[in-house]
């Protein structure tokens, strides 16, 4: 995970619309109240693109302040939205702690700059979407070939089409000498390629294998001179496989902006400030339906699948992530529209864009209103995540502030949104509380690698960087209280994630019961408590 957070004690340069106020313990205090200048307008905060007013490019204001309120009241939670109307801005907003300048965990989204550095790789005439695996790959053939993993093509690792009747992710990672090609060419191919879609995150990390085979390059080297430099993306980082290669599949991380960067390229047929970037043959390739996923009139994951792209309900194509990371294509309205989030349904996500922005999409400009404008924009500059509700203080405060309780490890279970158990480096061992009321406090966790000290505001976010639950330093804002008179709440917001962490601690005489509860991930989203006690 990348590393460029704040570290512990440091001040944070932050985000426009957020008060940042450094407290007696060194960290820095985010009061998520709204800022507004009278000169600013956080529909047009700075970035690549030029800024509009909705009604030019002929939406309504009130439209898109009905979303947001809609998103706000049945979704939970939105982290950032970008909304692109005719290559220009028309709304965007981040939840703070999230912010314009944080990257965030892109996961299967990745998925689609994965597929575009393939597209570059075939205008350059280093492969053909026809180019059969082992012949890129000649040195991992098993010992017996089938018919089926002779006749598989790089088109089809492009389409979820591989012919495997389960996603190789997982044995992939079980691969014990590392070598991940390897272990996908080993594995059994039950379906003739092309005829079976099966959504498959290991056939793209394959695609990514093959880019670095051919071009030398990592694929984030590689897409730097040809994506990343041509459309000011910055700072993007990519999390790599044990044989070195990017995971394709997930693990890029890039700001919003530059998620909305892509799908305007792509909207543009290739083209990017006057000139041909991606081979207008390649997006209308990688965005039409390659092969069917099903049928269904209220289900956006049933409408085909192209090379790494969704296609999507209204005409529209997609590449999307894990917990609700989206860059949304809509040629017929010639709109963009990116989205962060850590939301468990993502097809409500869509559900609402069709209801509420699609029908607001008028075909010309649309008188000025400068009222809904200015409500449009105070609920962009002040959209932020609660922290928690509750007591600053408790009974129970002075009786639990400083002591430390310890506890069993030997049943504790997975981290849940993680791909593998943790090892008895990440199980707890302890913790300590050091509450101050109104000043929030202190809540230190033990684990194998040592204490990770995390301060949380009372009302408000304190800002950090915590290695819990990772060997990488992540950003990370805290904020608790005192849920009831014994029961404090802490809870953790990986602002370069989806991933948010409530840690509940319910004290009683020499113990605590201590449990995590996370937002959203690919187990359980609640761990079993643990009973500590008194050290």
């Amino acid at each position: 995970m990348p590393s460029d957070g704040l570290r512990q004690g440091e001040g944070s340069g932050g985000a426009s619309d957020l008060a940042l106020h450094p407290d007696r313990y060194g960290y820095t205090r985010l009061v998520c109240e709204p800022l507004i200048q009278e000169d600013h307008n956080p529909m047009m905060t700075d970035n690549q693109f030029p800024n509009s007013t909705p009604e030019a490019q002929g939406i309504p204001s009130g439209a898109i302040l009905a979303f947001m309120e809609a998103a706000e009241k049945n979704i939970d939670a939105l982290h950032s939205f970008m909304l692109l109307r005719h290559g220009a801005v028309v709304a965007q907003g981040w939840w703070a702690p999230y912010a314009p300048e944080l990257r965030h965990m892109l996961f299967s989204l990745s998925k689609s700059y994965t597929s575009t550095a393939v597209g570059f790789a075939v205008a350059e005439g280093r492969l053909t979407v026809d180019d059969t695996l082992l012949s890129l790959f000649p040195e991992f053939a098993p010992a017996e070939v089938s018919d089926n993993l002779a006749a598989m093509k790089v088109r089809h690792l492009l389409s979820m089409s591989t012919g495997h009747a389960e996603d190789t992710t997982g044995r992939l990672f079980e691969a014990e000498d590392g070598k991940w090609v390897k272990a996908f060419l080993a594995l059994p191919v039950e379906y003739e390629p092309g005829t079976h879609f099966l959504y498959n995150t290991g056939a793209t990390y394959v695609l990514a294998a093959i880019v670095q085979k051919l071009t030398g390059m990592a694929l984030i080297d590689y897409l730097t001179p040809r994506l990343f430099e041509p459309l000011g993306i910055e700072d993007a980082w990519w999390e790599v496989s044990p044989e070195g290669v990017a995971m394709g599949g997930f693990g890029l991380n890039v700001k919003t902006e530059d998620i909305a960067k892509l799908g305007q390229l792509y909207l543009q047929k290739g083209v990017w400030n006057g000139q041909r970037i991606l081979p207008e043959s390649w997006v209308a390739e990688a965005t039409s339906r390659q092969v069917s996923n099903g049928s269904s009139d209220v289900s956006d994951w049933q409408q085909g699948y192209g090379y790494q792209f969704w296609r999507c309900r209204h005409n529209a194509y997609r590449g999307d992530g894990a917990f609700g990371q989206y860059c949304i294509v809509m040629p017929d309205q010639d709109a963009v529209i990116a989205i962060t989030s850590g939301v468990g349904d993502m097809q409500a996500v869509l559900d609402l864009i069709w209801d509420r922005l699609l029908p607001a999409m008028g075909p010309a400009p649309l008188p000025e209103c400068p009222d809904a404008q200015a409500q449009l924009a105070r609920k962009l500059a002040g959209l932020a995540l609660k922290p928690v509700t509750g007591s600053p203080t408790s009974p129970w405060a002075e009786t639990v502030s400083g002591k430390t309780y310890s506890f069993d490890v030997a049943d504790q279970t997975a981290i849940p949104g993680r791909h593998a158990p943790p090892d008895e480096a990440q199980l707890v061992q302890a913790v300590t509380v050091d509450v101050k009321g109104y000043e929030g406090g202190t809540l230190a966790i033990r684990d194998g690698r040592g204490d990770h000290v995390i301060g949380f505001g009372y009302g408000a976010w304190l800002v950090g960087q915590t290695r819990l639950g990772d060997s990488e330093l992540r950003s990370v804002v805290a904020s608790g209280a005192w849920t009831d008179p014994d029961t404090l709440t802490v809870k953790l917001c990986f602002n370069e994630t989806p991933f948010c962490l409530a840690l509940v601690l319910q004290f009683a005489q020499g113990g605590v019961r201590f449990q995590e509860k996370m937002n959203v991930g690919f187990g359980p989203g609640a761990r079993p408590a643990l009973v500590g006690k008194l050290k």
